[in-house]
């Protein structure tokens, strides 16, 4: 469970409604830390951690002991791409005509010595790419002297076929613009020198674009991890040089190249939208998607909800709002009559029925614009690229702007489970990883973050806290020693104490965390805080992500039953390491499909399709001037 304690620049409406849900600062034993973790309170905990300042003035922190140190937060980045190079041709052009290969394998054509007269004419030729294309095509073409896209003077099938699959890459999300390639016209030239220097220089560029049409099929546009210290995702990495050598030796280049694409039913189910998003008209009726109506408020954007509501009616809804409907389709006014039918509108879409429209509210009668959901698709189909091509199976799938969690074997969703994710300010991370124990009744490690950010402020003045409240303390050789007997004002941010807290009610855990040991310090566990799981906007923990039904997760994980787990519970704390291979995606995707193919769409919570955005069009920007 990790403390994030940067706030964001911006805070979304959904943070500040995260922030009111937790309520006042109480005074006492009773504030948020308490509530969040426990400290032997028995029943619902409410109130905010830290409390307010005690009475009698704190003792201060010893000289050095850097009372204002916080661990902070993992921060966002300006993305910039790596700039392009002028790939550079010289080696290629000295190289003399007996020179032997370097590839052993290589077999050369009838077009091999057209191909090395040819290339004395790249000395001038301006073809930029990315630094490592730009190595590899020197690579390839140093022990491979021939051409792959060209058959005597002429375009051969491959290259026909690779031009077309880098037109199509708009149906992936992806930018046709960045490979582009100048297709030499059939007739262009009589001179035989002319023609010979255009179908070499072409030859080049092709080549430099279907390597990047490789690489962003496989790994995407963009390095996540260069974006913000909340994304961590292993490289992918692609061979250039083996790339050309399969693509010289197939006559498949189509299925070679979409084979570069994530092949998993989710990435097809998203490409499927974009097309029906990209085919579809905008939304007929446009609602103000911040829009926030109280009973007895008047907005000139109800009446375009009601109709809304009226064109979806089943009959047992027609049945019983129909008439007043029809009545009041033209009310600006927030009418108590009204109050009922959102209720039950909110209810049926598994809302909480709270009789107030919002952002919301809206979101589920209007949905959102063209224009959002083709950046969610877009968005998500470049984070998909990001994860392995095959997701597994079975797989346990988290996906924070959705609140949910899943367990997914045979392409079945066995279990899916109401979740908790990190706050706007303590924002859970992008990653993936595989689960590897079941704790029962589990200790809880507090890290080092909430030690320094939260408790450390408290225990200056009341040193003895910890005792108390049920924590153990530890020194670096593992010695248990008492809180009270610490001098915490003389430490900083780096505190040479461990801090965990003791199986029991209270415990932060709940009676159980999945674990799949991460540098992020995130994993699965429940919760004593129960009632987080009735709101509808669950960004309300440290980091961590609380289950609502963590006994079935559990189950899952381990291929056991819940009487099992219930078993296992009933005799204290202990350990059950899970002997399958079960990756975990702690994933962020506001735009997702669930089981049928159908995509479903998410609030960006964290901001953070802006920012992917961001980088995208950086990229952009990079390849726009490349010829």
């Amino acid at each position: 469970m990790k403390f994030l304690g940067k706030k964001a620049t911006a805070m979304p409406l959904m943070a500040i409604a995260a922030t009111l849900a937790l309520g006042a600062p109480q005074a006492g034993a009773q504030g948020l830390f308490d509530m969040l973790f426990g400290g032997g309170i028995r029943h619902e905990p409410q109130g905010e951690f830290p409390p307010p300042p005690p009475k009698h003035r704190p003792k201060a922190p010893a000289a050095g002991g850097g009372g204002g140190v916080k661990i902070s937060s993992p921060s966002y980045y300006t993305y910039k791409a790596d700039k392009l190079v002028r790939v550079d041709f010289s080696t290629l052009s000295a190289a003399p005509q007996a020179a032997a290969p370097q590839d052993a394998a290589f077999v050369p054509s009838a077009t091999g010595a057209a191909f090395h007269d040819a290339i004395a004419s790249l000395s001038d030729y301006e073809l930029y790419a990315e630094p490592d294309i730009a190595k590899a095509l020197i690579a390839y073409y140093s022990a491979n002297p021939d051409f792959i896209w060209v058959t005597g003077t002429s375009l051969n099938n491959r290259a026909q076929d690779a031009v077309r699959v880098l037109g199509e890459a708009a149906s992936y999300g992806l930018t046709p613009a960045d490979y582009t390639v100048d297709v030499p016209a059939a007739t262009s030239s009589s001179d035989d020198a002319t023609k010979l220097r255009e179908l070499v220089r072409f030859e080049m560029a092709l080549s430099a674009r279907v390597l990047r049409y490789a690489h962003d099929a496989q790994s995407g546009r963009v390095e996540p991890n260069r974006m913000t210290g909340y994304y961590d995702f292993p490289a992918k990495p692609i061979d250039m040089v083996g790339v050309l050598k399969t693509l010289a030796h197939t006559q498949e280049v189509r299925t070679y190249l979409e084979s570069r694409h994530p092949q998993n039913a989710e990435y097809q189910a998203l490409r499927v939208e974009l097309e029906a998003l990209q085919a579809s008209a905008e939304n007929e009726i446009v609602v103000d998607p911040k829009l926030l109506l109280k009973p007895g408020q008047t907005s000139p954007e109800l009446p375009k909800l009601l109709s809304l509501i009226s064109r979806n009616l089943d009959d047992e809804m027609g049945g019983t709002y129909g008439e007043l409907l029809s009545r009041l389709a033209t009310s600006e006014v927030y009418v108590p009559e009204l109050v009922p039918l959102i209720k039950a509108v909110q209810v049926k879409e598994g809302m909480k029925g709270d009789g107030v429209i919002g952002p919301r509210t809206v979101a589920l009668l209007a949905g959102t614009s063209k224009a959002d959901r083709l950046l969610k698709v877009q968005v998500a189909l470049e984070e998909l690229r990001w994860l392995p091509s095959d997701l597994g199976s079975p797989r346990v799938f988290i996906n924070q702007p959705a609140f949910t969690a899943s367990y997914i074997d045979n392409g079945q969703e066995q279990l899916k489970t109401r979740a908790v994710v990190g706050r706007v300010t303590n924002q859970t991370a992008f990653f993936y990883d595989q689960i590897k124990q079941v704790d029962f009744h589990p200790y809880w490690g507090v890290p080092q973050s909430i030690i320094v950010n939260e408790m450390l402020p408290r225990l200056r003045s009341d040193p003895g806290y910890l005792d108390r409240a049920g924590y153990e303390v530890t020194d670096s050789r593992g010695k248990r020693i008492p809180s009270s007997a610490v001098n915490w004002g003389a430490y900083g941010a780096n505190i040479p104490y461990n801090v965990r807290q003791q199986p029991s009610e209270a415990n932060a855990l709940g009676e159980l965390k999945i674990l799949f040991p991460n540098k992020h310090a995130i994993y699965m566990h429940d919760t004593p805080q129960k009632s987080f799981f009735k709101q509808d906007m669950r960004a309300l923990s440290h980091g961590c992500v609380r289950l609502q039904d963590p006994r079935g997760m559990a189950a899952a994980v381990l291929g056991t039953s819940v009487d099992y787990i219930a078993e296992k519970l009933k005799h204290g704390h202990s350990t059950e390491n899970v002997t399958r291979t079960i990756p975990v995606y702690v994933a962020y995707f506001t735009a997702w499909p669930d089981m049928s193919g159908k995509v479903e769409y998410f609030n960006d919570v964290y901001d953070r399709d802006s920012r992917l955005k961001q980088a995208l069009d950086a990229t952009e920007a990079v390849r726009s001037p490349s010829s």
